[in-house]
């Protein structure tokens, strides 16, 4: 028996569109899978929407089950959670997490969906890709104990790491942002709240998600003697100055990538991809996460909805697309 599916395509920069397709049936170590909700993490996507990812990074921005090339047509997305209608029995009617684009049934490896734990609700589960992030980028910063941190960029990811790090005794912790209406996020993640200009200084450590050039100035300004900015964001196609003369050198900072496509095995030996993601799952059974999502709309509306999230019409950190039956077979 075949069915019936409905997916969202990026058709050129600018243009999404949603298309018809037929699911194969389910091999024996496969699982169908039907949507209940997606997430669009407003940063990278709408780079990708914008047709923004560089050549040179084509391979690398490849989400798992994208479909297409950059800039386009192109099928993409990586934040779904959805039901098991067929597969193993132990995974019969379970809620799943997948890095799969916006689609409303998939066909998939058993290997590649992770079960969300019944004490996390399904609408807040499609966070689940970016606190994976955020567990990755605090494996690779290695936070101590007392340590003054700074989070600047209070986006989806930056929101993130700072609701993560916000659990670490004895830290003096601020998210920093230009826009004042993150401090409402910030208080309803238990996270004090700066202005550049009003952030305090003397950080042991600084994560960088801004994605601006003004904001990753700030974190080396932001740091104490051999400190470190953990850079988080992703700048596509731009161009980034770095002010490395000054007094970078003599004040031996350190500015150190990390990027969720690997974990380090000198950070975290041993640790996996399907350990990180299982944990992330974890860490979302705290509530203060739905501070995250800011929106939600329906499937069927995504093709006029993501244009506005990427103007910024629409304000969003992770925003919620929801799923019905309407339609499938």
């Amino acid at each position: 028996m075949n069915h019936s599916a409905r997916a969202f395509w990026l058709r050129s920069p600018g243009h999404g569109e949603l298309r018809d397709i037929t699911l194969a049936e389910p091999a024996a170590d496969e699982v169908l899978v039907r949507a209940l909700y997606s997430g669009v993490s407003r940063g990278t996507e709408t780079l990708v929407f914008r047709g923004g990812v560089p050549e040179s990074q084509h391979t690398v921005m490849r989400a798992p089950f994208q479909e297409g090339d950059f800039p386009g047509p192109v099928k993409y997305g990586y934040l779904s959670v959805g039901v098991v209608e067929e597969g193993p029995a132990a995974l019969m009617g379970r809620t799943v997490f997948c890095l799969y684009p916006h689609q409303s049934r998939y066909v998939v490896p058993v290997n590649a969906v992770t079960v969300v734990p019944e004490r996390v609700p399904a609408e807040r589960a499609v966070l689940a890709g970016t606190v994976e992030t955020a567990v990755n980028a605090l494996w690779d910063a290695t936070p101590l104990i007392g340590d003054r941190i700074a989070v600047v960029g209070g986006g989806m990811v930056g929101c993130a790491v700072a609701a993560l790090l916000a659990r670490f005794p004895g830290v003096r912790l601020q998210l920093v942002d230009a826009d004042p209406a993150r401090a409402r996020t910030a208080e309803a993640l238990g996270v004090d709240f700066a202005a550049p200009a009003d952030a305090l200084g003397d950080c042991d450590l600084v994560v960088h998600a801004s994605a601006t050039e003004a904001g990753l100035t700030r974190a080396l300004q932001l740091l104490a003697p051999e400190g470190t900015v953990v850079e988080l964001s992703w700048y596509g196609d731009r161009s980034v100055a770095l002010p490395l003369g000054e007094a970078f050198h003599s004040r031996r900072l350190t500015v150190r990538g990390s990027q969720v496509g690997t974990v380090s095995p000198a950070a975290r030996p041993g640790r996996g991809y399907a350990e990180r993601m299982a944990l992330a799952l974890d860490l979302l059974a705290d509530p203060a996460l739905d501070a995250l999502i800011t929106g939600e709309s329906a499937f069927e509306e995504l093709p006029s909805v993501l244009p506005k999230l990427a103007s910024g019409e629409i304000p969003a950190l992770c925003h919620r697309v929801r799923y019905t039956e309407t339609g499938l077979t």
